[in-house]
């Protein structure tokens, strides 16, 4: 049970976070990347600091076997850049500079009942189901 409260506590701080720096806000996320119009830079600062974090994570994370709440270290091992990742790196970009969302802040915005949130969701969940489906169809 503790684990499950620490395990929220982070998703609140996550989700705080995106909510301060403003990633949960579409006009904000658009007017970042509108680099020929109004382009607002302050999301730079907020991807900056991601990255500033994430490189110290993996740092400390590559030394240890085992993960803050006793559990087995597991780290992507691939370095591959393949059609995939490159197909997959450009869906997500279209899908973030389209609607302003991505995953993690479109859920916070969903959680908060912002309509355009919950549609983008709701695709997002069918999205990841077609992909699911046609995954097996081509492996088996």
């Amino acid at each position: 049970m503790q684990h499950r409260i620490i395990e929220f506590a982070i998703g609140l701080l996550f989700g705080i976070g995106l909510i301060v720096s403003g990633m949960t806000n579409p006009a904000k996320v658009i007017g970042f990347m509108d680099l020929a119009g109004a382009w607002n830079p302050s999301l730079a600062f907020v991807m900056g600091g991601a990255i500033l974090v994430g490189v110290g994570a993996f740092a400390i994370a590559r030394r240890r076997t085992t993960n803050f709440l006793g559990g087995a270290m597991h780290l992507p091992t691939a370095r591959d850049i393949d059609r995939r990742l490159i197909g997959g790196s450009l869906l997500f970009g279209a899908g973030w500079g389209l609607a302003g969302f991505c995953p993690a802040p479109a859920l916070v915005s969903f959680a908060a009942g912002n309509g355009k949130a919950v549609l983008f969701v709701i695709t997002m969940l069918i999205g990841m189901a077609i992909f699911e489906f046609l995954e097996r169809r081509w492996q088996a």
